[in-house]
């Protein structure tokens, strides 16, 4: 018997005659994939962790300024990771003007950065806090 004749029989009797199992090969996929999906969900979870305090800060009506040009700023923004972007983060540098400064920064009389602001009282204080010192003068607890 041929070859080809085996098959033909094969495929009548309903047996697989492909080298490959596609359904196994499919089961595979779908495993790899959902591990990185679950990789790529707890590392980003964990990188959004103060998104909570960062907006309870808003909340609170306390205010960073800041310039995209200063070291110190970007070392205070790191300390937040990926929850910055919820942060009170008023940006005094002027894109491609580094002497710029926003009229906000100008209007509130900052000097220096990061300048972070507290309320009630307005007070200023001019230097980089930890996340514990913050939650400390303003109340916001850390996750």
């Amino acid at each position: 018997m041929s070859q080809v004749r085996r098959e033909r029989q094969k495929e009548r009797q309903g047996i697989s005659t492909s080298k490959r199992d596609w359904g196994r090969i499919a089961i595979y996929v779908v495993l790899v994939v959902a591990a990185f999906g679950a990789a790529y969900y707890l590392g980003n979870r964990s990188r959004h962790k103060h998104d909570a305090f960062a907006r309870c800060l808003t909340d609170r009506g306390v205010k960073m300024f800041g310039a995209y040009w200063c070291p110190h700023c970007v070392e205070q923004k790191e300390k937040f990771e990926a929850s910055f972007e919820y942060a009170p983060y008023v940006e005094c540098g002027i894109k491609g003007d580094p002497r710029g400064v926003a009229q906000v920064c100008k209007d509130a009389g900052i000097k220096h950065y990061p300048t972070w602001q507290f309320p009630p009282t307005g007070e200023r204080v001019e230097r980089i806090f930890t996340l514990e010192e913050l939650s400390d003068r303003t109340g916001c607890p850390l996750p």
